[in-house]
């Protein structure tokens, strides 16, 4: 993986803006991760795609994710952490990422197929949708019964899935201290790893500013400072 400067952060970020949360984090792993020709990280399996961003997150922002979420049962504060080492070790051990279930062969769901739910309100019809074009068989799906399946039946598939693709979802299991309510709820990588982006980006930007308004110097001046000059120059002009 390139190294991965400043200003290359600060391109990342603004490219991004208007994008959809999942194209984000697409497009960060285009940026860093090169793929084989005619190849689109879009059809990359969800635990490929997850399996870069925790390579990414290791390499920007350390090995640790950190963050929190709040009780539903209290309202107290869970904090959370987790190892983006594990992640990636966890999706390397996996195998083929199809299954057969209910005698027809399924593939892991890629970004692009979530994107095309992505705005589909009823969770049925997403389940039957998502399912519909995971199948590798090009047959009807009334035929096979799949538009008759029950929310146990996607449940079964989706574990099934799960388990060929490990990194396909990535469940925190939570206990809050104060009143033992338990619960297990998804971290989204892409939104995740955004957020971690975005805050960094805004960071250097407001510490350009403040050195270009004291020195006069450029945002490329500024930003080829190692970030040990410029911390330095910052707190002499805070101090």
């Amino acid at each position: 993986m390139p190294a991965i400067s400043n200003a290359d952060f600060l391109a990342l970020w603004e490219d991004g803006q208007r994008l959809h949360s999942l194209d984000r984090g697409l497009l960060a792993i285009q940026a860093w991760f090169p793929s084989p020709a005619g190849e689109d990280a879009a059809d990359w399996s969800l635990g490929r795609r997850n399996q870069a961003l925790a390579a990414l997150h290791e390499q920007c922002f350390g090995p640790r994710i950190e963050g929190w979420t709040v009780c539903e049962g209290c309202g107290e504060k869970l904090e959370f952490h987790v190892d983006c080492r594990a992640l990636i070790e966890r999706q390397r051990g996996s195998g083929s990422q199809s299954v057969i279930f209910k005698g027809q062969t399924f593939r892991a769901p890629t970004s692009r197929d979530l994107a095309r739910i992505a705005r589909e309100c009823d969770a049925g019809t997403a389940a039957l949708r998502l399912a519909g074009m995971c199948r590798m068989e090009e047959v009807d799906a009334d035929a096979h019964g799949i538009a008759s399946w029950g929310d146990k039946d996607f449940e079964e598939l989706g574990e099934a899935i799960t388990l060929a693709d490990p990194l396909a979802e990535i469940l925190l299991s939570l206990e809050c201290p104060v009143c033992a309510h338990t619960r297990q709820e998804p971290l989204d990588l892409p939104a995740f790893f955004w957020a971690e982006l975005e805050a960094t980006a805004k960071r250097l930007l407001n510490e350009i500013h403040t050195l270009a308004t004291a020195y006069g110097w450029s945002e490329a001046e500024i930003l080829s400072l190692s970030d040990a000059r410029r911390a330095m120059y910052l707190h002499m002009v805070l101090a």
